[in-house]
């Protein structure tokens, strides 16, 4: 199929409720010139939109003062679909964490909360109490329109945290970020963005994870980067600033932009690094750190992980923007350019601190330390270099990508019959060209992706890209080029035009990702033989838009198992092959990474089960009986890292599941974080063939032998 391309995938022009107003390139600035807004610390101002109204991702906290001036936190993960708790919450606990919060924005309101002002719009904000930096605390279907509203504002810094806001809102809000140089995002689908040393929290991070330090971390992965977090605090290192790339299609800031800040972050030694699969991000990185290598006289050391070596192939693997396109790096090439630039791997995030301790004194970089409250959370726990297999470029399959909303082909070939596109079965005669609309990732814009033969016929022919502003719409003046590139004669032109033209319409009017065709050239005109059309279904969840589309799914296509773990918002995936451990993680980079780890371990997972963030002991019953039916599993590895979640329900959503459920077989239980401890105390004392741990590697190799028997 395509070999080298898409980076992504989708846009149509949703109504939208105001007009919107922003001035072109100022001088020639451009939206490169806003990297610095990510620099926050104790002077930052900081404004919640949403400040009174229920938060999309939000915590409800508690403590004590048990004997002593710490905090014990308890945190409750809502669910973006579901929620239930107020922004109130996370801003009580930022503020009492010491972020310099002024106020915040309510539609309608003009009054006072938590003792400071709340107003109507964030223009009216930014004018009375001039904030350099605001979080939006708003669901899915509400964050497109904050997000703009704070654009037209000029706010420095916009951090966005919602999951599902379709993607098609996200293309049009870039388009507008890349013609100013005023405001910079982080997000979508983010933790947010944290200084440790500066004592600001942007976002819903678990701040207990947390301490003031020296390592600078950028994730695309929440709960990976909690790992990263509470491994170089047990290391005694700490952390200076933590972005959240964020797991979307489409992020408003990117590894490099991170890099650019840590560089010349004077409270920054060091630099941890956390991808996945899913557009070429890590490659732009590899890059940078190759030249930045050669630039440097002391380069700041540089460790990574990178999630998905061993996912389900054309499978969104939990996160939205986590799967990868025809000629889209796979995770082992990303690793190996990182490799070749210099970079440090570790294959968990657990082993960062340790690393992270031996490249500081290897780089003369150890004589300054953080706090030492986190040396005597030290574990032991050791770094080890990664083993892998040579790396594979990824091959494509037309029939099996799969992200969202796919429609069976014949649907696709009728929906571009009814747009006068000729388009029927493949006769086996005539050369098939590949023409496709998709999402540039790197670009954040729409493009044309053509091909002059499909990748069956001629695997050394490479794709290319022709992008194009989401807001101006495809300019027909590309035509031309496209035309050569296919290698089309004169007479095809015409038919070429229709075609794209038909594609783009479609694309943008039904909130597409991916519109993907196989052609012929017949006689001077173009005939579609073969279509793969992806849809967003964002759009229709969260809004309910595409309602038309959306009802042509066919779930008699899809495994039965998996659409039960649908239902309860768990995102189940079964793995081809002789896996026989089952897996429970909550977190979908952690899932990657525990299916990864395991494989480096000798062992062999089933599934990819990501519970999401709101893991409760309902979500954990219902994981284990959807795992339980899968008859090759021989043990369960239950793998949760309490940032989020609570260690002790946890625990008691095991016992539970245990119980009902009758089970026979035995599991495996690994849980860090918040709550720990008494998550593993009701574990080894419940008296059922339990077994709970806290090392990652001692976990796992208690689940290989148990499934080996």
């Amino acid at each position: 199929m395509l070999r080298q391309l898409l980076r992504g995938g989708a846009p149509p022009h949703p109504p939208r409720s105001r007009a919107f107003r922003i001035s072109a390139r100022r001088g020639g600035l451009a939206y490169e010139d806003t990297i610095g807004n990510l620099k926050i610390g104790r002077d930052t101002r900081v404004i919640f939109q949403g400040f009174t109204g229920m938060s999309v991702r939000s915590m409800v906290f508690s403590y004590t003062l048990a004997g002593s001036s710490t905090f014990a936190y308890v945190y409750v993960y809502v669910d973006i679909n579901t929620v239930s708790a107020k922004a109130t919450s996370n801003a009580k606990e930022s503020l009492a964490w010491g972020t310099n919060i002024v106020g915040g924005v309510t539609p309608g309101k003009n009054t006072e909360h938590l003792g400071l002002p709340v107003l109507p719009s964030v223009r009216e904000a930014m004018q009375k109490l001039k904030p350099h930096a605001t979080g939006i605390y708003v669901a899915a279907h509400q964050a497109p329109a904050a997000i703009e509203e704070a654009i037209e504002a000029e706010v420095p810094l916009i951090v966005a945290v919602a999951e599902h806001i379709p993607v098609h809102d996200l293309l049009r809000i870039h388009s507008m970020l890349h013609t100013q140089s005023k405001s910079r995002l982080v997000g979508a689908n983010s933790p947010g963005i944290i200084s440790a040393v500066g004592r600001c929290r942007i976002g819903f991070q678990p701040l207990p994870c947390f301490m003031p330090g020296r390592v600078g971390i950028v994730a695309k992965s929440g709960t990976l980067s909690y790992e990263a977090v509470a491994s170089t605090t047990r290391a005694g290192l700490g952390q200076s600033l933590c972005i959240g790339m964020g797991g979307d299609v489409l992020a408003g800031t990117r590894f490099v932009d991170a890099l650019n800040i840590f560089e010349h972050d004077d409270d920054t030694e060091g630099i941890v690094l956390i991808g996945e699969i899913g557009g070429d991000a890590e490659m732009e990185a590899a890059d940078w750190i190759k030249e930045y290598r050669k630039r440097s006289s002391n380069p700041k050391p540089i460790s990574a992980v990178i999630g998905g070596v061993n996912v389900a192939p054309g499978r969104v693997m939990g996160h939205a923007g986590a799967f990868t396109l025809p000629g889209e790096p796979d995770a082992l090439a990303k690793v190996k350019r990182l490799q070749d630039a210099g970079v440090t791997i570790v294959n968990h995030p657990a082993k960062f601190g340790e690393a992270m301790k031996t490249l500081l004194g290897g780089s003369g970089r150890a004589s300054s330390g953080a706090a030492t409250t986190g040396a005597s959370q030290r574990r032991g726990m050791h770094m080890t270099r990664r083993v892998r297999p040579a790396v594979r470029s990824q091959v494509s399959n037309f029939a099996s990508q799969k992200r969202n909303l796919h429609i069976r082909e014949n649907l696709a070939f009728d929906l571009l019959r009814e747009r006068g596109i000729n388009a029927s079965e493949y006769s086996g005669k005539g050369r098939k060209r590949i023409l496709a609309v998709g999402i540039d990732r790197a670009n954040m814009s729409p493009c044309i992706i053509a091909s002059p033969a499909t990748n069956d016929q001629d695997p050394h022919v490479e794709a290319k890209k022709f992008p194009f502003d989401y807001i101006k719409g495809f300019e027909p003046s590309q035509i031309p080029v496209i035309a050569e590139h296919l290698q089309l004669g004169g007479t095809a032109k015409e038919s070429l035009a229709k075609l794209i033209n038909s594609l783009v319409g479609l694309y943008m009017q039904k909130e597409a990702f991916l519109l993907e065709t196989h052609f012929v050239e017949r006689l001077g005109d173009l005939k579609v033989v073969g279509a793969h059309f992806g849809f967003d279904d964002a759009a229709f969840r969260s809004t309910k838009r595409q309602g038309d589309i959306h009802a042509l799914r066919r779930v008699e296509d899809e495994d039965a198992q998996e659409i039960e773990a649908e239902k309860d918002g768990i995102v189940y995936i079964k793995l081809a092959g002789d896996g026989n451990i089952g897996t429970l993680v909550n977190g979908a980079g952690l899932a990657m990474n525990t299916v990864d780890a395991l494989a480096d371990a000798g062992g062999k997972a089933a599934n990819f089960l990501d519970t999401g963030g709101k893991a409760t002991s309902e979500t954990v019953k219902k994981s284990f009986q959807v795992i339980l039916q899968d008859e090759r599993v021989k043990v369960i590895f239950v793998n949760i890292f309490g940032g989020l979640t609570l260690g002790d329900m946890i625990a008691n959503g095991v016992l539970l599941a245990f119980k009902e459920l009758e089970m026979r077989l035995p599991v495996v239980v690994r849980i860090r974080g918040t709550n720990e401890a008494e998550g593993q105390k009701i574990i080894a004392e419940s008296g059922l063939p339990l077994q709970a741990f806290d090392d990652f590697e001692e976990a796992a190799a208690k689940a290989i032998e148990l499934a080996d028997r």
